[in-house]
């Protein structure tokens, strides 16, 4: 077994060799025709550049207005950021060794190959962690203090920490082999009779980055959708309007995360299926179609890095008026002032309101006193 296969494509490119103790004795070749790599390739181009695109556009939403910079959205940044690397550093070059069965970028590319995308899923999916945390404390604990940007820089700068430790071993044993004449990038783990040391690796890293962040997300939006779903307004009419639209809001932030949360399970599922399935029936890799079965879970596990600016833009209006202002100069996209201003700093946002609800009041006093006027002089 090679790389760990849920990031890269070296448990295909073992497929096409011999096992190191010649128990294999015959070789999957892996040739596919022309046109059908060239539809794979323009598949995942498109994967890469909607992904950067994307993702890019919503760092700058968050980081170039200052409304938007919450603890909160600046989790979101993280997660934009180690989803448009993933994209930039990992999809392409993966993509041409499962089609080429051939590693062409040497060593330290190896190495970085195997360190960076582990690093990145982990920041990934444990941003979305942060932000449901952060969430649940602000809903279900209201009079707790929020986090500050220091301690949400700490947060984000413990979660890339632990990221990287968690992949050092990948990179530390990753090497470059030749193969009948052609370089292949392995991961080769010291003394690891019947690869016993590199499943539990495994093991441990699929429950580190999928099983357990997946769990802590899943019961922290259970409690807040209970809390939101079930709550009454208190007070007077103006108290359950201004109550009612904060749960509104609160509503559409949580089913917007929820929503990324549950595609970027989908997407992952059948390749963590597929390592598991292969850890334990390694001759999957000598089946006919396992390199079109391989490049479909990996396009698949990879489009997850561009769906997120999608659903922010479907499901958010403030993320909607920021790609408005992001892409105003394509001719079918309009930006207006309403989009201006729901991007502006909170200050003058909430003062707009304000004035506007005070002006909206006050009609409605004159107004009610002119019928009570009316009224007493007929």
């Amino acid at each position: 077994m090679g790389v760990f296969s849920v990031f890269n494509a070296s448990n295909v490119s073992r497929a096409g060799s011999l096992e190191d103790g010649g128990n294999w004795t015959a070789a999957t070749q892996f040739s596919q025709p022309g046109w059908r790599i060239a539809l794979w390739a323009i598949t995942y181009s498109f994967i890469v550049v909607t992904s950067i695109l994307g993702n890019a556009t919503i760092i700058w939403i968050i980081l170039a207005h200052r409304r938007m910079r919450t603890a909160t959205n600046y989790f979101i940044v993280n997660l934009a950021l180690s989803d448009l690397l993933m994209s930039a550093f990992n999809t392409i070059f993966n993509f041409i060794y499962a089609s080429h069965n051939v590693w062409y970028f040497g060593e330290e590319f190896c190495r970085f190959q195997n360190w960076f995308p582990i690093t990145a899923v982990f920041v990934s999916i444990y941003s979305m962690t942060a932000v449901a945390a952060e969430r649940y404390v602000a809903i279900i604990h209201p009079f707790k203090p929020r986090l500050s940007a220091g301690s949400t820089g700490v947060i984000i700068g413990i979660i890339w920490l632990v990221a990287f430790g968690l992949a050092f071993p990948q990179c530390f044993y990753a090497e470059i082999t030749v193969d009948n004449g052609t370089m292949k990038c392995i991961v080769v783990w010291p003394d690891d009779v019947g690869s016993k040391h590199q499943l539990a690796y495994h093991i441990a890293v699929i429950v580190l980055i999928y099983l357990l962040p997946l769990m802590v997300m899943f019961v922290a939006y259970s409690i807040i959708g209970v809390t939101l779903w079930s709550s009454t307004a208190p007070g007077n009419h103006l108290n359950r309007v201004h109550y009612e639209h904060q749960v509104n809001a609160k509503k559409k932030f949580v089913k917007t995360m929820v929503v990324v949360v549950i595609i970027f399970a989908v997407c992952w599922l059948p390749y963590h299926i597929y390592f598991i399935l292969g850890s334990f029936k390694e001759d999957i890799y000598q089946q006919k179609y396992i390199q079109q079965v391989y490049l479909a879970v990996f396009l698949l596990a990879m489009s997850s890095t561009m769906y997120n600016p999608i659903i922010y833009c479907c499901l958010n209006q403030r993320f909607r008026s920021g790609f408005k202002l992001a892409f105003r100069w394509c001719p079918c996209i309009k930006a207006t002032e309403k989009d201006k201003l729901k991007l502006m700093s909170p200050s003058l946002y909430q003062t707009t309101h304000r004035k506007s609800r005070t002006t909206s009041f006050k009609t409605e006093t004159q107004l009610n006193e002119k019928e009570k006027t009316s009224f007493t002089l007929t």
